[in-house]
């Protein structure tokens, strides 16, 4: 799992910014995400819009605009941004993705996921209207090498099943989201998280076949792990008994993706306990309740890992 990165340059919780220069949109784009180059494509006055609803740490963008090629270049990453997935819904026009050397074609309703920490492209040949939703790539409860092999890819043509369902949900961000309480938008970005990370995993189920087995033991020990975190009795040995392989090749498989067993279920735990404390549902119980509720077992020890995580301890956080 990366380390949360460095937060954008952006608004709070909700705005609305017109431009009707390149050099205005390409200022307020590069603040709302991240240090982006911006050239107008065609003749003729430029003119833009973006509408941005923030939501712990997910943020929903509606982009109106007219042609114009975004690029994300090795120097604008030493700048600054990196650590986050883009995930883009096209509402209106058409546009063309290019990263990891592949490329891809988007029309109307079509879903398809960036990286941040790597340099891309988007041409946007005609006027179009378009919803990034865009959010650190730890918020995903899959492993970063395992999704790198989803960038430029169409995700609705992948999975024809589940995108509209997803599309249909995104598409009425940030506009119906605005006016919500805090604790409202933060539960619909979780349910939204959810529901990326279900349509990866179902793609890459699907594709199985062609994948290294290596990845593929992390995706479902990731899953175990997942399943099994209220349990106090998860540990390092558990899992590689489940998974028939030694502890040493467990611990292996997560120095590959730059972590540790025992760091990624702590993580993985304070994220659940996170989400818990924020949900309004949930707002009569004990903070410690919930913290035994996925697997700590000692209060004074969760409160402390917590704010380290966090910044926060969890009752400041669930009464900011």
């Amino acid at each position: 799992m990366e380390k949360t990165p460095e937060t954008p340059s952006r608004g709070h919780v909700t705005a609305s910014s017109r431009a009707d220069s390149l050099g205005s949109f390409s200022s307020i784009a590069s603040n709302s995400f991240v240090p982006l180059r911006i050239t107008a494509e065609g003749s003729g006055p430029f003119a833009g819009k973006l509408s941005t609803a923030d939501a712990d740490d997910v943020i929903f963008t509606e982009v109106v605009a007219k042609p114009h090629l975004v690029e994300r270049t090795p120097e604008l990453i030493a700048d600054g941004g990196s650590g986050y997935y883009k995930v883009s819904l096209l509402l209106a026009g058409s546009s063309i993705l290019v990263q990891d050397g592949r490329e891809v074609v988007m029309q109307p309703g079509d879903l398809s996921v960036y990286d941040t920490s790597r340099p891309y492209s988007l041409l946007f040949g005609e006027d179009i209207r378009n919803l990034i939703m865009m959010f650190p790539k730890n918020r995903l409860d899959l492993p970063v090498p395992v999704t790198e092999q989803l960038t430029a890819v169409s995700l609705s043509k992948e999975h024809s099943g589940l995108a509209p369902v997803i599309s249909a949900f995104l598409s009425q961000f940030p506009a119906q989201l605005a006016p919500l309480p805090e604790r409202i938008r933060a539960k619909l970005a979780h349910t939204s998280l959810d529901l990326i990370a279900t349509l990866f995993s179902s793609i890459l189920d699907s594709d199985a076949a062609g994948r290294d087995p290596h990845q593929l033991l992390l995706q479902r020990i990731y899953a175990y792990i997942d399943d099994n975190l209220a349990s106090p009795e998860l540990s390092p040995g558990t899992i590689a008994h489940a998974h028939y392989v030694s502890t040493r090749h467990l611990h292996s498989l997560f120095r590959q993706v730059d972590t540790t067993v025992s760091t990624w279920i702590r993580e993985r735990r304070l994220e659940r306990c996170r989400q818990d404390l924020l949900d309004p549902v949930l707002s009569d119980r004990p903070v410690a309740a919930i913290a035994m509720s996925w697997g700590f077992t000692d209060a004074a020890h969760f409160s402390r890992v917590f704010k380290s995580a966090y910044g926060v301890t969890p009752s400041e956080l669930r009464f900011s």
